[in-house]
């Protein structure tokens, strides 16, 4: 957990909020707005981007050539977001999304990122090591499946479209979106299995 905010950092961010709504280049407001939208992000909203795309051909084609337009599509605002990737998975290729440098994560569309997805071990680790990293989070993939890293960046941020589970053929989206997890949209896991 963060320590509370100093009081002098406090003072300091009260200044340059003052000083960007004198200039006019941002208001209270508008910030409280983007902070409320980031806040109310989560993985579900991944899920249901997934699950669209999993029943909507054109949705699928959009999500994997204009993620942001597709997140947009959805109802997320996008608004000063890079733009947003999404790598599918298939039956001979599995991708593991992780940022080498700090945590670059698509925040609007997965919520804020997990303390693991941080930490220097899976950082550094997910690019050395990633079937190891993966069968630490109980996935073993066969040889014959490429494992791809791909590494999530402050210019561009990267979603997975996991492959839809047998089974679940006339699934409603709800349903679908509900085997979706965050740990499948950043590829350490599967979708859960119908």
């Amino acid at each position: 957990m963060a320590a509370p905010p100093r009081p002098d950092s406090l003072a300091l961010l009260d200044r340059l909020m003052a000083a960007l709504e004198a200039k006019g280049i941002v208001t209270e407001a508008e910030i409280a707005e983007r902070q409320a939208n980031t806040d109310k992000a989560s993985p579900e909203t991944g899920a249901r981007m997934v699950a669209k795309a999993w029943t909507d051909p054109a949705y699928r084609q959009l999500l994997l050539t204009d993620g942001k337009a597709a997140a947009e599509a959805m109802g997320v605002s996008m608004a000063g977001a890079p733009p947003l990737g999404v790598l599918e998975n298939t039956p001979t290729r599995h991708h593991l999304v992780v940022c080498t440098l700090c945590s670059c994560y698509p925040r609007a569309v997965l919520g804020y990122p997990p303390n693991w997805y941080k930490s220097f071990a899976y950082r550094s680790r997910a690019v050395r090591e990633p079937r190891a990293v993966l069968a630490e989070w109980g996935l073993n993939l066969p040889d014959s499946v490429e494992v791809r890293v791909v590494d999530s960046t402050a210019d561009y941020r990267w979603m997975v479209l996991p492959m839809r589970p047998a089974g679940t053929e006339g699934w409603d989206e709800a349903r679908l979106a509900s085997l979706v997890t965050r740990d499948a949209l950043v590829g350490v896991a599967v979708a859960k299995p119908a």
